[in-house]
């Protein structure tokens, strides 16, 4: 599923398998880093060791709601889940480097830029020289 160009999405894999395989890589890279074996972190999250093991190995069948309960243990961020997803979902080449260290300030500006998009929406004029969304409903 990983090509040996850095990851690019091969045609025939599933984009969650994708992410899964990905995700799986950076749970056990954090777990490892911060010297948690895997009866820890499994009793942790609830799983059993060996799923744990399913999960780390990328497999395919895991759940994503099993790799989001292993990244929230392990104090990482889901965005190495979601933004490697978006790329992958528009065929597109997900940077490895981001995957190196925290995402948190790539997930930082992601959020910016999604709030600032929404405020604009909010504040831009909707009629009648106003400012704000406009009340529909009715005096009485």
């Amino acid at each position: 599923m990983i090509s040996s160009q850095g990851g690019a999405f091969e045609e025939g894999a599933s984009i969650l398998a994708e992410v899964k395989s990905i995700s799986g890589r950076r749970i056990e890279e954090r777990r490892r880093r911060h010297r948690i074996t895997q009866q820890q972190l499994a009793a942790d999250v609830g799983i059993g060791v060996r799923w744990l093991r399913e999960i780390e190995a990328g497999n395919p069948k895991s759940r994503f709601d099993d790799h989001v309960a292993c990244t929230h243990a392990l104090g990482l961020s889901a965005a190495h889940l979601l933004i490697p997803m978006l790329f992958l979902e528009h065929h597109m080449h997900f940077p490895r480097h981001f995957f190196l260290d925290d995402m948190y300030e790539l997930e930082a500006r992601c959020i910016e830029f999604i709030s600032g998009l929404s405020l604009r929406t909010f504040l831009r004029p909707t009629g009648g020289g106003q400012n704000g969304p406009v009340d529909s409903g009715s005096a009485a």
